[in-house]
């Protein structure tokens, strides 16, 4: 709002008028009388002009802030008197630029989204006051961002609901073009209306709400950034109660807004972080139940899924599959130990292993000619798979034992030739303890194959570097992604000229880092 708000100095005389008769209310004691009063007080309240109502609503605010189960005012008035201040302050500019009164409609937007946030019977009465169309108002920023921030979180709460959620689908096309823009513009507006103004050019209520009379401008642009991020994150949660119903799939689904989500803060970036509001979103809008078409954003895990099980089914078809085997057995192979976040993929392995064992038992009785690396990364598959399997379970727990201590013997003898400079005399070592070390103990074979990676790293062999770091990677799951395997991976990638992939498992491998980010992979970006 680009109007001057005038200086009003609200002197401790006024103060005892009006103002203290609410309070005064509020401290009755017997039920019947205050229950009375407080109702009569909020049928009066939107027809007088009290310059002491900011004082009132400043207090209500705190009430419903530290009380929003509190079913008092809600049963006693309180949104119909908040939907009459709305309207007023929204239609009657000249009552909104008197006083104080600047401030009433934030407070109000305040209040009844505090008491709509938990309890579904207050929003169904607030509904029923008609609380809608004027918070619209508003989120379609008639007075300024400030009012929008807490019309949004207002309206957020009633769409939260499933008992009030027709409510504001009513106006779905309103609300989700004003949501989309504001969450794509917030940021801008916020610097350019306030952040980025001088102390003397910043509207003064702004100055007020944003610190609570404490001032400071460092302060005040720092709860500026705040509410800024707010809006951001409001927005795209009320969308998200919109897309996860299924409605107004095709008015969010844009081109450009999807585009624009991708690149939200909304608490860490929506494909860093999908526990985010705008990661919540683009989660929502890429779930894969069929219905949701609209989005061409997926998680990457999913994304990862559907690309192995494309390369699966041209193993499967007769018509692709020769056409096909020499390129694909080999990465497949490394796949056969894949799992995702919850392990609930990890059927995804077991399928690779099936097409492509299947597939070298009938090589084998056939003596089908492939491409000899392609056989022999098949025939590795096939003895780690069945015939090591197959000895193991004839083993006994002794002679499990003995495997795994002379695996480590030998994981420690690699170690040694590694930082002797002995590098091919490691890959034999810690071949040697992968062919030892017993299948069920995932995290020394993780640490086998990144060992390993690292050594031909160093011997310029990046096919096979990428290839151990795969299968260091698939043991360890997409929750917890071994580190330094994706480190290793990156290094070879950027070795092969592959740098977007170097670029993703950099910045997947700082990010199991968090804010300690290892020098050598900073000076990757350098």
């Amino acid at each position: 709002m680009k109007s001057r708000i005038p200086e009003i100095s609200i002197s401790k005389t006024s103060h005892n008028l009006n103002c203290s008769c609410f309070f005064c209310i509020l401290s009755e004691t017997l039920p019947s009388p205050r229950r009375a009063k407080i109702s009569k007080y909020f049928k009066q309240m939107p027809l007088r002009d009290d310059q002491e109502h900011v004082l009132v609503l400043s207090g209500l605010w705190k009430i419903s802030m530290t009380k929003p189960k509190d079913p008092e005012f809600p049963s006693l008035g309180i949104f119909t008197c908040m939907t009459k201040l709305i309207s007023k302050g929204v239609t009657n500019r000249s009552w909104l630029l008197r006083h104080q009164n600047i401030c009433i409609p934030y407070y109000v937007a305040h209040i009844i989204g505090s008491y709509t946030i938990k309890k579904a019977k207050f929003a169904k009465r607030a509904v029923k006051c008609l609380v809608v169309q004027p918070l619209l108002e508003l989120l379609k920023g008639k007075i300024s961002w400030v009012e929008q921030r807490v019309a949004l979180r207002a309206l957020a709460h009633i769409a939260s609901h499933e008992a009030t959620f027709e409510s504001v689908e009513a106006h779905e096309v309103e609300i989700i073009e004003a949501a989309m823009n504001i969450a794509s513009t917030c940021l801008n507006k916020v610097y350019d209306e306030f952040v980025g103004l001088k102390k003397s050019e910043r509207l003064k209520y702004h100055r007020n709400l944003l610190t609570r009379g404490l001032g400071g401008f460092e302060l005040e642009n720092i709860k500026a950034e705040e509410w800024a991020s707010q809006l951001q994150c409001w927005s795209l949660y009320l969308l998200n109660s919109f897309a996860c119903r299924e409605r107004s799939l095709r008015l969010i689904c844009k081109k450009k807004f999807l585009k624009d989500l991708c690149g939200m803060w909304g608490g860490g970036g929506g494909l860093k972080n999908p526990s985010s509001p705008c990661g919540g979103l683009l989660k929502t809008l890429s779930h894969p139940n069929g219905k949701r078409k609209h989005s061409k954003f997926a998680r990457s895990d999913e994304r990862q899924r559907m690309v192995i099980e494309s390369l699966v089914q041209l193993l499967i078809d007769p018509v692709t599959r020769y056409k096909v085997m020499d390129k694909v057995a080999p990465v497949l192979a490394d796949l056969v130990e894949l799992r995702d976040i919850k392990g609930k993929h990890k059927v995804i392995g077991k399928a690779i292993m099936k097409v492509l064992l299947h597939y070298f038992h009938r090589i084998k009785i056939c003596k089908v000619s492939l491409y000899s690396e392609r056989t022999r990364r098949l025939e590795e598959l096939w003895n780690l798979k069945v015939e090591r399997v197959k000895k193991e379970k004839l083993l006994s727990v002794q002679e499990l034992r003995e495997k795994e201590a002379l695996s480590c013997v030998l994981k420690k003898e690699g170690r040694k030739s590694f930082f002797a400079g002995e590098i091919e005399n490691a890959v034999v070592k810690y071949s040697e303890a992968l062919n030892l070390c017993p299948l069920k103990l995932r995290k020394e074979r993780i640490v086998l194959h990144s060992n390993r990676a690292q050594s031909y790293l160093l011997l310029r062999d990046s096919e096979c570097a990428i290839s151990d770091a795969t299968r260091a990677l698939c043991l360890s799951g997409a929750a917890r992604p071994h580190g330094k395997s994706l480190w290793r991976r990156s290094q070879a990638f950027d070795m092969k000229g592959l740098t977007k992939e170097s670029l993703m498992d950099c910045l997947a491998f700082i990010d199991t880092e968090g804010f300690k980010i290892p020098c050598y992979a900073a000076g990757f970006f350098n």
